[in-house]
């Protein structure tokens, strides 16, 4: 039941006397954005006053806009790499931040492979823990009656690292998950899971998952939302199912937990929730013999109300199969966040994936914008890019994020592309585009055209001895398989027609040289997570890449300016690639990938 209509919201009739605070608290802080950002910056440059980099550049303890702005530069992480090693390596000074750095958060790779280490500090936590507290009072605006049941929700821990200081370096997720806010959060009926916090912190992703799938099966009739952090990941588990339902089904018929779980802390919570249950087992066997896994959610949960899920950005390819699987169940996208800060909130989470917005919390961190413009030529360092204020942007402009946080990092290009849809109250409310950059994404990977091309370079050496060279070549994420891969075309010109042509073999150890080019997130995708198939390299017939041109230009494309795209993703393209293809490989192995990072 709604709370008294005094202390109603301008978003809705708030559930309870504690959701009207949130709802209050955002309704404040998104009518003073520019006053809480002028706040905001100001007690980040008072805090670190004392750093190494502020006083760089002769800051001498200013925290007015205007000469932050004159006298700090726009950065990138290739920018701020020594200062971010000297940290890993064990230095305490105060160098980015004047709170000791507590650890490193992984972001998706640099250009040479390895992982972006971005630091964070104790406080940061509480930040995070904050934005979550927003999330779930917005959504008792939509969807009524959370609180009768329970969220199924797929959530894992990741492999984490020490730096040579000693310092944990690991996902943002990893670090919530471990934190004290989460596995010691306080009861709230509107956010119970079925997963035991067991399950979750467990670092073997098969008993992980087992358990949770097995949780979410025993208590089928509780759930009313199903969901993980990215779309993929919840395909992810449905494909788990279809592999190991018959296994669960014996555990259930049984009440004996599978021997394959040895966690022992695993072992010790399911002694408390698994017990035989021969009709549940029953049921689902019923509904995955078969082959048809249409609506198999609902089918296994009839009361899921919604699925949550990111589904924005890279992950929208996913959305036909989880319609598929979900019968087109609403796709809830709550929050936006990166490992460098979290930004805000979706005011309107059931709204269709398409019109996702994101309202930016101006309490989070500082923000200013690049004016974006795809055509315009790049920006040399003499020329530095015009910022805009997060108060001050345009509605359907397109803009680079640049953050300061508390935790050091100052006007930092994060690299996503954000266009203004509105504003709620004065706060901007952004579309996600897409990661700068960006051309193929299957799960938690980021990969661009500079690093496919040093890939291509790569396994193209395998074909030197058969004086065989890569004429053309363009890629698209195929995640109509699951998991996902990635699918690279290749026209080849054999120079020689005296030597024979690379054989089968050779082109499958290309697929392979490849992966081994690829950045350390995308191998832990493919060796630990399982989330990334073997990448598939198909070749096309010679004089492929000429139909494609010819069909761009058929489009409109001016001949002078055509470029032979390096990732594609329109039907018509990837038809005409298709029916051209000669042969098709796959990688015959695993890259290479362990946990350690590269000194």
């Amino acid at each position: 039941m709604a709370v008294d209509s005094v202390t109603s919201s301008p978003l809705g009739p708030p559930a309870t006397e504690k959701d009207a605070k949130v709802l209050q608290f955002i309704e404040e802080t998104t009518k003073n954005t520019d006053a809480e950002q002028e706040r905001v910056l100001s007690e980040i440059l008072s805090q670190n006053a004392e750093t190494e980099y502020l006083k760089r550049f002769g800051l001498n303890g200013a925290t007015d806009r205007d000469t932050f702005k004159s006298k700090i530069p726009v950065v990138t992480y290739e920018d701020l790499q020594p200062e971010i090693q000297r940290i890993a390596n064990g230095d305490h000074s105060p160098i980015l931040s004047s709170h000791p750095i507590s650890e490193f958060l992984t972001s998706s790779g640099t250009s040479a492979g390895e992982r972006k280490l971005m630091p964070t500090i104790h406080e940061e936590l509480d930040r995070r823990t904050l934005l979550y507290s927003l999330l779930q009072p917005v959504m008792n605006l939509y969807v009524p009656n959370l609180d009768k049941g329970k969220g199924l929700y797929f959530l894992f821990i990741k492999a984490e690292t020490k730096t040579p200081g000693g310092l944990v370096a690991r996902p943002v997720l990893t670090s919530y998950y471990k934190s004290e806010h989460f596995k010691t959060r306080p009861y709230d009926p509107y956010n119970v899971y079925t997963s035991p916090n067991e399950a979750i912190l467990c670092s073997d992703s098969f008993q992980s998952m087992y358990t949770q799938m097995l949780c979410g099966l025993l208590m089928r009739k509780q759930v009313l939302r199903v969901g993980a952090v990215f779309a993929s990941g919840l395909l992810r588990a449905i494909r788990f199912l279809q592999l190991n339902w018959q296994q669960l089904a014996d555990d259930i018929t049984t009440g004996i937990l599978n021997p394959k779980i040895t966690d022992a802390s695993i072992r010790e919570t399911m002694a408390g929730i698994l017990k035989p249950d021969a009709e549940l087992a029953e049921f689902i066997t019923k509904e995955c013999e078969g082959e048809n896994w249409e609506g198999i959610i609902p089918r296994i949960w009839p009361n899921t109300k919604y699925l949550d899920v990111i589904v924005t950005g890279a992950m929208a390819q996913y959305i036909p199969t989880l319609d598929y699987y979900s019968n087109s169940l609403p796709k809830a996208c709550t929050m936006y966040a990166s490992s460098e800060c979290y930004f805000g909130l979706n005011l309107k989470p059931m709204c269709d994936p398409s019109e996702v917005s994101y309202t930016i919390m101006p309490m989070m961190g500082y923000f200013e914008f690049i004016p974006h413009d795809p055509s315009a030529p790049p920006l040399s360092k003499k020329s530095p890019p015009r910022l805009v204020e997060l108060a001050d942007l345009e509605v359907g402009k397109e803009y680079e994020l640049v953050i300061s946080t508390y935790a050091g990092l100052c006007r930092y290009r994060v690299g996503d592309i954000l266009q203004v849809t509105g504003f709620h109250n004065a706060a901007p409310q952004f579309r996600f585009v897409r990661r700068k950059n960006v051309l193929l994404s299957i799960d938690a990977d980021k990969t661009d055209e500079a690093e496919l091309q040093k890939a291509i370079d790569n396994a193209t050496e395998l074909l030197r001895e058969f004086n065989t060279s890569v004429v053309e070549y363009t890629s698209y994420a195929d995640t109509k398989t699951f998991p996902g891969h990635y699918v690279i075309y290749w026209e080849l010109l054999v120079k020689d027609s005296a030597i024979s042509a690379p054989s089968h073999e050779v082109l499958d150890r290309c697929c392979l040289a490849m992966e081994e080019s690829l950045n350390s997130v995308y191998r832990q995708c493919r060796v630990a997570d399982n989330s990334i198939g073997p990448l598939e390299i198909r070749v096309v017939k010679s004089g492929t890449f000429e139909e494609l041109m010819d069909y761009a230009i058929s489009r409109g494309a001016s001949i002078n300016q055509y470029k032979a795209p390096r990732c594609v993703n329109f039907s018509p393209i990837m038809e005409l690639l298709d029916s051209r293809v000669e042969s098709v490989h796959f990688s015959p192995a695993l890259p290479h990938w362990t946990p350690e990072r590269r000194r």
